[in-house]
């Protein structure tokens, strides 16, 4: 597993051992050893994602692949047909991938970056599932702190463009199933909760939620970027072209039926991730 450690494929990590499938993380380092290994991991192996020999070694005797990429990394396509390469060298049978809703969309690094990782993926052989989530619910939570002390939520893009998200936790229970089961297997599947939102609607359900008004805002985009403290480079270059995309466009989609149908179940809806995040913040008052 690809991102056992992470603050979004670390929700599929729990997943996995529900289902009592046993789990080898990919770490860095013996640090992040130590903290796979709290969250449930059974087995770690130190790696890098640009040292295919390394991958390899990790990879054998291994039955099934979850790889994640690293977002706005100028390497990330590299590294993850590497894991692809890799994974088929070992012998893995099943490769599941964590992409991102429209990666046609390539004028975005992270959109673009990942298709050539799906390529490989067709290309491998290996049976696949491939899932493109929409914007991470969960993303919301790095300013939250920030939105209910100014009671204002601000972004560096127009508060009047539509948006959609999916709660990485719904992913993460279909990334775990698929290996588990056959039914996704082979299959590439759009995951996007129900509806599209302006920032001037998420600013009223986050008042609902919080019984306290929130303004919805903007901001420059290097305003915004030194405040979150992220410097030059290409992070920052990648988020600033997403961004602008979305000034113009918003992120464009809120069908929801390939969710549902892969849950079995009621996806979560953005006002519940909104009520579930305040009813945390008021536990930590």
């Amino acid at each position: 597993m690809i991102g056992a450690t992470g603050k979004y494929a670390g929700h599929v990590l729990p997943e996995l051992k529900k289902r009592g499938v046993k789990v080898r993380a990919l770490v860095r380092n013996r640090e992040s050893e130590r903290i796979a290994r709290e969250r449930g991991a059974d087995e770690t192996a130190i790696g890098d994602l640009e040292e295919p020999r390394g991958l390899i070694s990790a990879a054998v005797g291994v039955d099934g692949v979850f790889h994640i990429g690293p977002a706005f990394t100028p390497r990330e396509s590299d590294m993850g047909v590497i894991m692809v390469e890799a994974a088929r060298a070992a012998g893995v049978s099943k490769f599941v991938y964590s992409s991102v809703m429209h990666p046609s969309l390539s004028k975005l690094t992270n959109h673009a970056s990942k298709r050539p990782v799906e390529a490989a993926i067709y290309e491998s052989g290996m049976t696949f599932t491939i899932l493109q989530p929409a914007i991470f619910m969960q993303t919301m939570e790095l300013g939250w702190s920030e939105i209910i002390r100014s009671g204002r939520y601000a972004l560096p893009y127009s508060r009047r463009v539509k948006t959609s998200y999916v709660d990485y936790r719904n992913v993460a229970e279909i990334a775990a199933e698929a290996f588990v089961t056959t039914k996704f297997d082979n299959g590439t599947f759009e995951l996007c909760a129900p509806g599209m939102f302006n920032r001037s609607e998420l600013a009223a359900l986050m008042s609902e939620a919080l019984e306290l008004h929130i303004e919805a805002g903007e901001l420059p985009f290097d305003l915004w970027a030194d405040h979150a403290g992220i410097p030059e480079g290409p992070v920052r270059a990648g988020l600033k072209r997403m961004y602008a995309e979305y000034n113009q466009y918003g992120f464009r989609g809120g069908n929801a039926t390939v969710l549902k149908c892969l849950l079995g179940h009621e996806p979560r809806t953005l006002k519940e991730y909104l009520h579930e995040l305040a009813v945390r913040n008021l536990k930590a008052a």
